[in-house]
């Protein structure tokens, strides 16, 4: 059986200013720190003589092609975002890097902020725009009504609150 694997499906290309930071300060870390300390402990495993037998080296190698791997990543994946910094024309709508309040069918409330697919583990509020969720919230109105299915059933939530700037 062969290597080849179907193409995945790109994400979305938009990112806030935080999470492109993160991303930026990422490959900075791996570039400018990380590469270079394990390319040094290589080389000092390397002057040890046998390689085949030399698991610093193995290991070492190893940790290179994860560390290139991760930097090819994230320099074409910030070569193609767009960096979100106004809000929308209308505050009413749910647009890419709004608050969102929910209310479900019992009363319950929760509050998510509408990122990207390369931020939305930086909060547990956070969700991501290619999400179910995201995908029903995306362009609809405040007091709307979403019905989302999920594994367990169809959910009912209603809109309660949009906001564009920072919650606390």
């Amino acid at each position: 059986m062969g290597r080849w694997r179907a193409p995945e499906r790109p994400g979305s290309q938009y990112i806030t200013p935080e999470g492109a930071a993160r991303l930026r300060a990422e490959l900075d870390q791996l570039w400018r720190i990380e590469r270079p300390q394990v390319t040094q402990s290589v080389s000092e495993a390397a002057a040890q003589g046998d390689r085949s037998e030399n698991a610093e080296y193995t290991y070492g190698k190893k940790r290179l092609r994860e560390i290139d791997r991760r930097v090819r990543f994230l320099r074409k994946r910030l070569d193609g975002i767009v960096v979100v910094t106004a809000p929308p024309s209308d505050p009413r709508r749910v647009f890419f890097a709004a608050w969102v309040e929910l209310e479900d069918e019992n009363g319950v409330r929760h509050t998510h902020r509408i990122v990207g697919p390369d931020e939305f583990d930086m909060d547990p509020r956070y969700l991501s725009m290619d999400s179910p969720l995201g995908r029903a919230l995306l362009g609809r109105r405040l007091d709307d009504e979403v019905t989302v299915r999920l594994p367990a059933g169809e959910r009912v939530l209603a809109i309660v609150a949009v906001r564009y700037q920072p919650v606390s």
